[in-house]
């Protein structure tokens, strides 16, 4: 009888499976810098949940400011919802003139912070699937035992289900199974100075570690023009605007 019933539910599975629609071709976002949208298929997959990590402790700032960046690039006029971790709250805040100066307009921001890893993931699951949201900035910290292949797959589905893009910005962490479209490693470049020494847009140096179903492996250094709201390939040659009121190891 067990195993009648054990098939039983596996056909009502499958069955369900083979009715489910097929996802819907992602809409793509150009970033400016023409040799990362074809290495991405024409541009970033908005309604996606992609990962970014910092190069070294020392990059979390760059990293923090890349997923500011493409916020305000994907965000439109959308609510921007960054949530973060208590322990990150209490040891830097986000500091609203960083992120004027990278394109963010404050008042679009909603800052959400949660007492635990668990607390963090539920949070984030419930605004990702709201189809108002622009974007979501998840905050998680070093390698919290709930945000597992199985969670990153939640997000990933109601990102595709909402259309709102994820960012899930892990800091203090190493690369781990994920359901993520793709993976992102950040750190921090030398900016070129413009006329009179003026400080120079904010340089990053990218690679990109994973992509689903795409190429992965190329590296691209880049410039942020906050009044554009793009990136441009830069030039060798470094500020970082502070996203942090105190402290180098928080966004």
């Amino acid at each position: 009888m067990s195993h009648s019933v054990s098939l039983k539910a596996l056909r009502r599975k499958v069955a369900a499976l083979e009715r489910r629609p097929a996802a819907v071709p992602a809409a793509r976002a150009a970033l400016g810098v023409p040799a990362i949208e074809a290495a991405l298929g024409g541009g970033l997959a908005r309604g996606r949940l992609h990962e970014i990590f910092a190069a070294t402790p020392g990059d979390v700032a760059a990293a923090a400011g890349f997923a500011a960046m493409l916020a305000a690039r994907l965000g439109d006029t959308a609510p921007i919802v960054w949530l973060r971790q208590d322990e990150a709250e209490r040891t830097a805040h986000l500091h609203a003139p960083g992120l004027a100066e990278l394109g963010i307009d404050p008042a679009r921001l909603v800052l959400g912070v949660a007492a635990d890893p668990l607390m963090l993931l539920r949070v984030a699951a419930e605004i990702v699937r709201c189809d108002e949201v622009g974007v979501a900035v998840i905050e998680s910290w070093r390698q919290p035992r709930p945000l597992d292949l199985t969670a990153s797959r939640r997000l990933a589905v109601a990102a595709e289900a909402s259309g709102v893009t994820a960012l899930m910005l892990r800091v203090d962490a190493a690369p781990a199974p994920s359901a993520a479209h793709t993976r992102w490693q950040v750190a921090a470049a030398p900016s070129q100075p413009l006329e009179a020494k003026a400080p120079g847009f904010p340089a990053l140096d990218l690679t990109l570690l994973r992509q689903r179903g795409g190429v992965a492996g190329q590296h691209w250094r880049v410039e942020w023009d906050r009044d554009a709201r793009g990136f441009a390939e830069a030039p060798l040659s470094g500020v970082m605007v502070p996203l942090a009121e105190h402290g180098s190891a928080a966004a």
